[in-house]
This record gives structure tokens, C-alpha cells and sequence, in this order.
């Protein structure tokens, strides 16, 4: 599913692992990080890493594994 993204931030060791669930799942997403955007970080400061669907606006936090991820795409 291509509409798929990924906030996070450099030196986020959650996000790190959350980019390695979704190559687990063998999905990809986007990857944006917050700290370039002050509204961003007001949204998902405390809550990243999010996985976003963009046709819906749907959202997941973390933690999640391989088959959350799949679930949340159906």
C-alpha cells in the first residue's frame, strides 16, 4: 500500500525499530521527521513513532509488531 507515512526523528531508537517491524511486514511508508516542523512536534512529540495512512488518516503509535501493521492496512 503506497500512501503510508512514518513520523519520527533522528536518534529515536523507537523509530528505529518501528522502520524495522515495517520491513518485517514487507510494507513502506514515508519517513518524516518531526523536529523539522514545530507543528509536528506539538502533535507527535511524545508519541512517535506514528504510522499514518493517508487515504484514511488513520493512525497507529507505537509499539506495534508485523501484524498490527497488517491488520491496520485492511
Amino acid at each position: 500500500m503506497s500512501g503510508l507515512v512514518l513520523y519520527g526523528t533522528t536518534y529515536c531508537h523507537l523509530c528505529e525499530d518501528a522502520e524495522a517491524v515495517l520491513n518485517e511486514a514487507g510494507v513502506s511508508a514515508a519517513y518524516i521527521d518531526i523536529a523539522d516542523d514545530d507543528g509536528l512536534i506539538e502533535r507527535y512529540g511524545t508519541l512517535i513513532p506514528v504510522l499514518r495512512r493517508s487515504d484514511t488518516g488513520a493512525e497507529l503509535g507505537w509499539p506495534f509488531d508485523a501484524g498490527m501493521v497488517m491488520r491496520f492496512l485492511v
